[in-house]
This record gives structure tokens, C-alpha cells and sequence, in this order.
């Protein structure tokens, strides 16, 4: 049966009946859950398996933003207390093996404790590098301000979510780090030249372009496409993040309802899949908007559909791991984290 190239987000903690009947017409790729979804484990649970039984397909995405630090759905007690990424940046200026290791091993606990919920796939981790005078939306969320650095603890995020049997979405490609806006309020619009972004914002993201799924940045790059942000822009994904960069993963959008993008939802979606991305995000659950990005978003299908086989394929894999010793090194960072951790 076909799928509609969407993941969606719904309004509350229970599945409304028309949701239920837009999942099974819609039959989207996903479906991404934010704090409104969430009251306890059981009741997580719940919602997650009603939309799986009304989309009817195993290989069904379910995501949620759990980076850590300022970015995270689950908040104790539902979930873990995490540390913003910038907690390992700092141990990896004096310890670098000791903050692979971590970042690691947190990955892998924190993939048991998505999967144990149904979730099996996690927007993380983020791999924007900013720079001074940047806003702070990115901030403590990335590992640091130096590129190979950030490349190295996304990597070792990355791998830990992949052992655990959890997608890893590397954002925002190809970089929000430089932004001077937040995109979920305004379209910001970046004025570096093109070496200066392959060498410092791409890089990351060239680094790790073998991963399975990556986010796109609702980022202008003036010196590529002045026209377009990176996430309706053909000639940024095509030059740049499947081209300079090389990645040939999963690419979805960043939230359509965002406010960097203007226009229709039904546009919206439009612009998006004609730039090249494979999958249409949409999050905050307002069903006239669902509808429209769904009338906009055309069926899995050729490299969309691959991509997106490729993906789910991973989910299967979970390797054995030292969940006593990953719990040390999370307190570790955590203790980092408490004693001030001051933007990037």
C-alpha cells in the first residue's frame, strides 16, 4: 500500500477520531510527538501504538527532539535529565576520548528509553556550528565551535543511537549555526561566501553524510540561492547538501509551520518536495494544516521510497551495551553541565 511522503504531528495526548481517520487515508511515514503528547509512559505508549494500528504499516517512523539541555520533550520524570551538547564540547577540550565515550554511551541509554515508549527515532544530533554574534537558538545545543570537534561528538551521538536500534536525524543541514534569527520566528539569511561555509557550517555535515536521515535548515545562504532557504531551495540541495556535502540519506524538512517559510501550508509542502526532499515535516497538530501538507505531499515513491527503506532497515540492528556504566557517564556530563556550561 502507498505512503503519503509526510510525518505529522497531532494535537493531544490521545488519538482524536479524525486523526485516526486521517492516519489511515494519509498513511504517513510518521509521526513526531512534542511535550502536548506527553503525560506518562503508558499513556505514550498508547498514542503511539493507536497511530501505528490506524497508518497499519510496520515500517512507521516515530520521532520526537530529545537533545538534551534546553531540547528535550521528555523532562523528568517522564524521561531522563539530559545534558545540553555543549557539556561535551567541554569535556573533550581536556578529555576528547572521554567525551566520545560518553556521548556514546548516553546515546545508547537514551535509545532504551525511546524504544521502551515505542519511539525509534530521535532529531538529533545536531550538527550547526555557530559562530559570534550568532543567535542563540543554536547556542549550548551544539558541541562546540569548532567543526572536526562538532563532527567528532555528532558521530559518536550518532553510532550510539544506531547501536540501540534508533535513527539518528543529523540538523539542520546544511547548518543553522551562523543564523542571526530564529527561523521558528523569521527567515534568517546568511551573507558568508562560499568557502567560508564549506570550510566551517558544511563541514559536519560532509563528515557524517553517510547517515540515514538528516533535517534541512529553513536558512537562506545568500552567496547559493538568495531566492530560497536551504529547505525549498533546489539549487541548495542539489549543489550543496546532495551534492558538496554528499549526502544521499533521508532528507526531510524542518517544521513547515515554522515561521521563516511563508505561503499556504499546501505550498509549503509543494516547494519542499519540488527542492528534492524526500519527506515533509509538519508538527504542531493543527489539523486544517495537516490536511493541506498532506494535499501537498506526494506518495514514497523511486529514491524517496529507497531512502526511506534504507532507513527503517536500521531499526533492526541493537547491539549490547553497559547500561550502569552509561548512567556514570551521564552523571559525569550532567555534573559538567551544573557547573555552568556558557554558550557557543
Amino acid at each position: 500500500m502507498m505512503r503519503t511522503a509526510l510525518i505529522t504531528g497531532v494535537a493531544g495526548k490521545e488519538l482524536a477520531s479524525r486523526e485516526a481517520a486521517f492516519l489511515r487515508e494519509a498513511r504517513p511515514a510518521g509521526l513526531i510527538l512534542f511535550a502536548r503528547n506527553l503525560e506518562s509512559h503508558e499513556q505514550i505508549r498508547a498514542l503511539v501504538g493507536a497511530a501505528r494500528e490506524a497508518v497499519g504499516a510496520e515500517d512507521f517512523l516515530v520521532l520526537i527532539d530529545q537533545e538534551g539541555g534546553r531540547v528535550q520533550r521528555l523532562r523528568p520524570p517522564l524521561g531522563r535529565a539530559l545534558p545540553p551538547g555543549a557539556a561535551y564540547g567541554h569535556l573533550y577540550e581536556t578529555e576528547p576520548e572521554e567525551a566520545k565515550a560518553a556521548a556514546f554511551a548516553v546515546a545508547r541509554l537514551l535509545a532504551q528509553d525511546l524504544l521502551e515508549l515505542g519511539i525509534n527515532t530521535d532529531c538529533a544530533p545536531v550538527l550547526d556550528v555557530p559562530v559570534p554574534g550568532s543567535h542563540q537558538i543554536i547556542g549550548d545545543r551544539a558541541y562546540g565551535s569548532e567543526p572536526q570537534q562538532i563532527a567528532t561528538l555528532g558521530r559518536a551521538v550518532a553510532d550510539g543511537f544506531l547501536a540501540g536500534g534508533v535513527l539518528p536525524v543529523i540538523k539542520h543541514i546544511p547548518g543553522h549555526g551562523r543564523a542571526t534569527k530564529d527561523s521558528h520566528l523569521a527567515l534568517p539569511v546568511v551573507d558568508a561566501g562560499r568557502a567560508e561555509l564549506s570550510a566551517t557550517d558544511f563541514a559536519p555535515f560532509k563528515a557524517l553524510n553517510t547517515m540515514p536521515v538528516a533535517m534541512s535548515a529553513h536558512v537562506v545562504f545568500r552567496a547559493i540561492d538568495p531566492d530560497a532557504p536551504a529547505s525549498t531551495s533546489e539549487i541548495v540541495t542539489r549543489e550543496i547538501i546532495r551534492g558538496e556535502i554528499g549526502f544521499d540519506g533521508l532528507l526531510m524538512s524542518d517544521d513547515l509551520s515554522m515561521r521563516a517559510l511563508s505561503g499556504a501550508m499546501r505550498e509549503r509542502a509543494e516547494r519542499v518536495v519540488k527542492a528534492g526532499s524526500d519527506i515533509v515535516l509538519h508538527c504542531n497538530g493543527d489539523f486544517a494544516e495537516m490536511e493541506a501538507a498532506a494535499a501537498g505531499t506526494p506518495q514514497l515513491a523511486g529514491k524517496a521510497e529507497t531512502r526511506f527503506a534504507a532507513a527503517v532497515g536500521l531499526l533492526n540492528t541493537r547491539q549490547p551495551f553497559d547500561q550502569k556504566d552509561a548512567e556514570s557517564q551521564l552523571a559525569r556530563v550532567l555534573a559538567i553541565a551544573a557547573r555552568g556550561t556558557e554558550s557557543v
